[in-house]
């Protein structure tokens, strides 16, 4: 049991930190603090030394030289059961420190600030806090951690049911968070750094990527019974996700489910109506907009009600009782939604095994930021891609006869959809509702051939989204059969000229986007 009699405090995260160091003098503990904390302490009625009084040397270099003093670190890392370490502290008047309180100079928080310089990011990399961290870290037998408020209540709680003591087993869990908390700070900073260019400025991939995860949960197994898995999540993510979704409802979520959950609120943030995206095996296997929610999930289910059999549903708009009830009458692994409402969760929650999944609620902006695909031995990074809105704004028509207004609204629905779908993908649509797709094919064409025989509505009269260009005629014509009247592709060929005269002989309008959404 580690007695707590001395503290040091030195924060620059302040919440709670009064109330918490009044907690821990209820058990006679002496506070050490330093520059600000201090004051903020003295504040808030908390009796403080100054780490310069204790150490007999004053802060120094604006600040910057604190608590960098073998008093200090003499104190955090003595083994109190080694007689060597006990005579050393004797002779050198070094006296125990049992816990250390500490967070960093908010680096992330000001690197994320517009038009932060270089001179600033740097004053804000914290020296002696990681350094008292890392000690107190290392000698967890004797010296408490404390990284996080919202660790304070637990803490205080421990030490009132020990009388002023702290378990190992405690300052191990604590040890091991502050050795996390350290690696993401030094992590932001080596990512910062890196990424200044010779010329001085600010690149997207530095020299080298340092990647902070926090394992959220084990998993049963990953993608198969043979394997074992567990769900990371990056700390701190802003942006609307399946990783800062709560789980509210149904059976432990595995690894398919969650890579699953994940394909398919991705690919409905990217509609502003009212939308349903229906995914298996990382595919869409149905999407629909409408003015309903309802409408949306059984338009979007229409298209391959088979596939939709144990699929995973996300939906744009808060689940109302209607479209619950619809859920609730087939089969389905996963649902999620930035809201439910109390008759809509009463309704699933007759589906026990069901996974109902809330978001945080949307804000109608899918965020820029980095992809990355694993490889064996390492890593493709990439920017995300984000965002289908404008890729229509500099189309080109390139047959004799122009879409029409109907036509060009498919098409940009069908184009939408066809981002989330696994190249060679083909989408065929009308507008707010597919009508067949072709995944994952090694030639185009077959993808058009498997978008046709996977329709479950008539294909007559529908539109098709290809996320590449066509290399060959036959899958125009394949198109054609399947009575497709538009296209919509990225052009870029060798072949577009014979392309387009296909797209002309069969009276097919087709444009050329210009922007390609391969995705592997």
């Amino acid at each position: 049991m580690n007695k707590i009699r001395r503290v040091i405090i030195s924060v620059s995260d302040k919440d709670g930190i009064s109330n918490f160091a009044k907690g821990l003098q209820d058990y006679d503990v002496e506070i050490l603090s330093t520059g600000g904390t201090a004051k903020w302490l003295r504040d808030g009625g908390v009796e403080v030394k100054d780490i310069s009084e204790f150490t007999g040397f004053p802060e120094i270099l604006g600040g910057r030289v604190k608590t960098l003093h073998p008093v200090i670190h003499g104190g955090i890392l003595a083994l109190r059961n080694d007689e060597a370490h006990i005579g050393q502290m004797k002779e050198n008047g070094i006296e125990p420190i049992d816990m250390v309180v500490v967070n960093l100079y908010p680096f992330e928080e000001v690197i994320k600030k517009s038009g932060v310089s270089l001179a600033e990011a740097i004053e804000n990399i914290d020296i002696g806090g990681p350094t008292m961290l890392r000690a107190a870290a290392k000698n967890y037998h004797f010296t408490s951690i404390v990284t996080h408020p919202e660790d304070y209540k637990d803490i205080l709680k421990e030490l009132k049911k020990n009388k002023g003591g702290i378990t190992p087993e405690t300052n191990f869990r604590l040890a091991v968070k502050a050795f996390s908390y350290v690696a993401r700070y030094d992590a932001a900073i080596s990512n910062y750094l890196g990424a200044i260019e010779s010329d001085g400025s600010f690149g997207k991939f530095p020299s080298s990527m340092t990647l902070h995860l926090e394992k959220r949960m084990k998993l049963r197994y990953g993608e198969n019974p043979h394997q074992e898995g567990s769900f990371y999540v990056m700390p701190g993510v802003g942006e609307p996700c399946v990783s800062n979704s709560e789980q509210i409802q149904g059976k432990e979520l595995s690894l398919n489910n969650i890579y699953d959950t994940d394909a398919a609120f991705e690919a409905v943030k990217d509609f502003t109506e009212t939308a349903c995206v229906i995914v298996k095996h990382n595919n869409p296997c149905g999407v629909a907009t409408d003015e309903s929610l309802v409408g949306a999930f059984l338009k979007a289910k229409e298209c391959d009600p088979v596939s939709a059999f144990g699929g995973i549903v996300a939906f744009n708009r808060e689940v109302d009782e209607v479209t619950a009830s619809e859920l609730a009458n087939m089969f389905l692994e996963v649902v999620i939604a930035p809201g439910y409402s109390e008759k809509a969760l009463q309704v699933l929650a007759s589906k026990g095994n069901l996974r109902v999944m809330k978001s945080p609620a949307l804000d109608g902006n899918v965020k820029p930021g980095l992809d990355f695909k694993k490889v064996a031995g390492g890593a493709l990074i990439q920017d995300r891609d984000t965002g289908v809105e404008n890729d229509f704004r500099y189309m080109k028509v390139e047959t004799q006869r122009q879409p029409t207004d109907e036509e060009l609204e498919a098409l940009k629905f069908a184009w939408k959809v066809c981002k989330h779908v696994k190249s060679n993908a083909i989408v065929f649509a009308r507008k707010g509702q597919t009508v067949g797709i072709g995944a994952g094919q090694m030639s185009r064409v077959d993808s058009v051939k498997i978008a046709t025989m996977k329709a479950a509505i008539p294909t007559e009269g529908a539109v098709l989204a290809s996320d590449a260009f066509f290399p060959f005629r036959d899958g125009i014509d394949e198109a054609a059969k399947a009575g497709i009247t538009a296209i919509a592709q990225p052009g870029g060929s060798i072949r577009d000229g014979e392309i387009v005269a296909a797209a002309d002989e069969h009276g097919i309008a087709m444009v050329f986007t210009g922007v390609r959404h391969f995705k592997h």
